[in-house]
C-alpha cells in the first residue's frame, strides 16, 4: 500500500476518468454511455500507458435528455452495439487498481462508478474542480473546457487527441489529465506529498 504521507504526488501513478451519460429523463434512470481514460505517470499525461476509450451500451430506444451534452445523437447505433458497462469495468478495474483515480469534479464519477461497480471500492480520489478552485481563486468559470484555453493548455490538448472535442469522455479525460499535470508542475506544488494533495482535493 502507498504511503501517502511520504510519496510525492507527482511520482504518483493516476488515471483521469470521465463518462458521459444519457442524463435524466422521467421514467428513466440517466445511464453512462461513454467512458475516457487517460494515465498520468510521473508527473505527466502519456498515452502510451494504459488508457481506456470505449462506448457503453445503452439500448436504442432508451431517451437521452434533450440536455444532455455530446455526439450521442450521431452515434446512437454505436452506443447501442457498444459493450455492457460490467465488460469495460472489468478493463477499467485493473487499471484503477495500479493507480489514483482522477476527475474534474469527482463526486459525479465516482457516483456513476459506485452504480456500476458496487461491491468495489476506490478510497482515494483526486479532484481537479476542487484543487483548481485553490490555485486559481476567483476566476469566472472552473468549467474544463474553459480551464484548458485559460491555462493555455489547449495546444497539448489537441495533440493528444486530435479531432476529439468537449463533451467526448476521452478527450475530457485528457483534459482532466492534463490539468492535474498542470498544477502539479506550479511553483509550490511540485513537493507537494500524495497526502497533501488528496487534503487540498476535498478540503
Amino acid at each position: 500500500m502507498t504511503d501517502t504521507s511520504t510519496h510525492l504526488a507527482r511520482h504518483c501513478s493516476f488515471l483521469a476518468l470521465d463518462f458521459e451519460t444519457t442524463g435524466t429523463v422521467k421514467g428513466y434512470p440517466s445511464l453512462p454511455w461513454q467512458i475516457g481514460a487517460v494515465s498520468l505517470r510521473d508527473g505527466a499525461v502519456t498515452l502510451e500507458a494504459p488508457s481506456l476509450d470505449s462506448y457503453l451500451h445503452v439500448p436504442e430506444d432508451w431517451p437521452f435528455s434533450r440536455h444532455a451534452p455530446g455526439e450521442h445523437r450521431a452515434n446512437r447505433a454505436a452506443i447501442a452495439a457498444a459493450p455492457p458497462p460490467l465488460e469495460v469495468w472489468q478493463s477499467l478495474h485493473p487499471l484503477l487498481l495500479q493507480s489514483i483515480p482522477v476527475a474534474h469534479n469527482a463526486a459525479t464519477e465516482r457516483t456513476i462508478l459506485a452504480r456500476l461497480a458496487p461491491l468495489a471500492h476506490y478510497s482515494c480520489w483526486v479532484d481537479t474542480l476542487s484543487l483548481t478552485r485553490r490555485a486559481y481563486p476567483g476566476l469566472p468559470s472552473y468549467a474544463l473546457e474553459r480551464l484548458i484555453p485559460c491555462l493555455r493548455l489547449q495546444p497539448r490538448l489537441d495533440r493528444l487527441v486530435p479531432g476529439r472535442a468537449p463533451h467526448d469522455a476521452f478527450y475530457d479525460a485528457a483534459a482532466c489529465g492534463l490539468l492535474l499535470e498542470h498544477l502539479l508542475s506550479l511553483p509550490g506544488w511540485t513537493t507537494l506529498t500524495l497526502e497533501a494533495l488528496l487534503e487540498a482535493s476535498h478540503a
